[in-house]
């Protein structure tokens, strides 16, 4: 029987959540704050401002207060979009604004110049003093294709591996051609799709395409000619299939804005779009507020009794596997082949809804049969691919100790949601003050949908009480309007950063 796969979706004010599903079973979770910049994937007209030949790299403005940074490498070599072989074209000659080289390593200082106008896109978020990682090979993704700006070459995702359904991607694709200066690669979400779907999803690109040449044209730089979607948008666009049961949001105008973007990202399909309009909160309705808060849970249970330990540290994440109280009913090899099998299905699961980038050690009982070991290699492998990140299996030893690589775009969903812990120095993390704001007034939100003309003291933490009543004022506002009620911010010194305490009184 095949799963039901949903897309839920609820925002208010502060932060929009979005949770695909399986079965009811969390799979990938993105979390977005308002006051976030939509920039990886976002195009810019930046300016060249210094050049650091030690390096490679330039420093280019684009807008943002800390400038980017540009490779060398991110100029004269092109990107290699969702591990795609390219078939059919050559790659662009070299141009004097850089291009690829065919003989020796070109310096940075050869390829732009300072105060040069360049339009790049960025492909990494500023992380720490660093500021964004910038490209020019300017790519963009549609539900089953991408297109790349500077580069003509057409190609094939690697992990389409089939050499009938290679052969017939390679005629649809030689026939959907629309520029000698873009080329196009089918994403591995295209396998089994037909000219129908792909030629929609080449319009849908051309346009966004012609849109940035029209703005770089006019726009003198630092300025943006294409931002990302926000991200609902982005998560639909790129996890949305056919086989999805539906589409849920809360919020009336998200639910609008939707409609018109998934008419123009797929025109004619009908797609079940519901707007939720129960009692209880969205995401509490579906079972997903626990979920979620699972996340932030370094011991992570499996089926079996079994369970893995997730462990960031400052170079790379450690995950750990463990019996825990499962003891099996043969001997210990069984045993620990069945919760490694586990394991390496719910670290792959985990890698997702964290968002965990970067260098990844997993520590896995030790197996001693060599079949079970290649066993648990493939079902890594199978559990790994399902991952829209590329990731890539670096070694895998005797001791069933395996290192990957995941690729790191964004800040995880903990970093997003966790500061540093003030209680601990450091050592460990809270939820932040935002984050308290926020689930402050959803808790006020539910205790006063039953006491309208009420008085409502929301006592919390000097800090989550600060930010109520300065950037989350307007939201009370609303909703003391809504309710017809009084709510009253008082600040305890004494509470837990986390702690929430109501009280309603007429």
């Amino acid at each position: 029987m095949a799963s039901v796969k949903e897309i839920l979706i609820s925002r208010d004010a502060q932060e929009t959540r979005v949770a695909v599903t399986e079965d009811k079973r969390l799979d990938e979770y993105y979390v977005e704050r308002a006051s976030d910049t939509r920039m990886v994937g976002s195009v810019y007209k930046g300016r060249i401002t210094s050049i650091v030949p030690g390096i490679g790299a330039a420093f280019v403005d684009i807008g943002l207060g800390k400038n980017g940074f540009l490779y060398v490498a991110d100029i004269i070599e092109p990107k290699a979009e969702d591990d795609a072989n390219f078939e059919g074209d050559a790659a662009p000659e070299p141009s004097r604004h850089g291009g690829q080289r065919q003989h020796g390593r070109s310096r940075i200082e050869e390829v732009v110049k300072v105060h040069q106008e360049i339009l790049v896109q960025v492909v990494k978020e500023p992380f720490g003093t660093k500021g964004a990682r910038l490209t020019t090979h300017i790519s963009l993704p549609g539900r089953y294709m991408v297109l790349m700006a500077n580069d003509s070459r057409m190609g094939i995702s690697k992990r389409i591996d089939d050499p009938q359904e290679r052969s017939r991607l390679k005629e649809i694709l030689n026939k959907l051609r629309f520029s000698q200066d873009a080329g196009l690669i089918i994403r591995t979400a295209g396998t089994g799709k037909g000219e129908k779907e792909l030629g929609r999803d080449v319009r849908f690109l051309s346009r966004i395409h012609q849109d940035i040449k029209r703005l770089s044209a006019r726009g003198k730089a630092p300025v943006c000619v294409y931002q990302e979607y926000e991200l609902a948008q982005r998560v639909i666009r790129d996890s949305y299939a056919e086989e999805a049961h539906r589409i849920v949001v809360d919020s009336k105008d998200e639910f609008h804005s939707l409609r018109r973007f998934l008419n123009m990202l797929i025109p004619g399909v009908k797609v079940r779009l519901d707007l939720y309009r129960g009692e209880a909160p969205l995401f509490e309705k579906e079972g997903m507020d626990n979920q979620i808060e699972a996340l932030f849970d370094k011991r992570v249970q499996l089926p079996s009794g079994g369970s893995i330990v997730v462990e960031p540290t400052e170079s790379l994440v450690a995950i750990d596997v463990n019996t825990a109280k499962f003891t099996g009913r043969k001997n210990l090899e069984e045993t620990a082949f069945q919760v490694d099998k586990e394991a390496a299905i719910e670290v792959a699961r985990q890698l997702r809804l964290r968002d965990i980038g970067g260098i990844v050690v997993i520590d896995f009982i030790d197996l001693d049969v060599p079949a079970h070991r290649r066993e648990l290699v493939k079902t890594l492998e199978d559990a790994l691919a399902r991952d829209r990140a590329k990731t890539n299996l670096v070694s895998f030893s005797e001791i069933c100790v395996a290192e990957l690589t995941r690729q790191r775009m964004r800040r995880s969903v903990e970093t997003v949601s966790h500061q540093a812990c003030p209680y601990c120095s450091g050592r460990g993390t809270v939820k932040s003050a935002v984050t308290m704001a926020i689930e402050a007034i959803r808790q006020a939100k539910r205790a006063l949908k039953s006491s309208q003309h009420k008085t409502l003291e929301l006592l919390v933490h000097p800090q989550v009480a600060v930010r109520l009543l300065q950037e989350d004022r307007p939201s009370l506002s609303a909703l003391e309007s809504q309710a017809r009620s009084k709510i009253l911010v008082l600040s305890d010194p004494s509470l837990h950063f986390e702690q929430i305490k109501l009280q309603v009184s007429d």
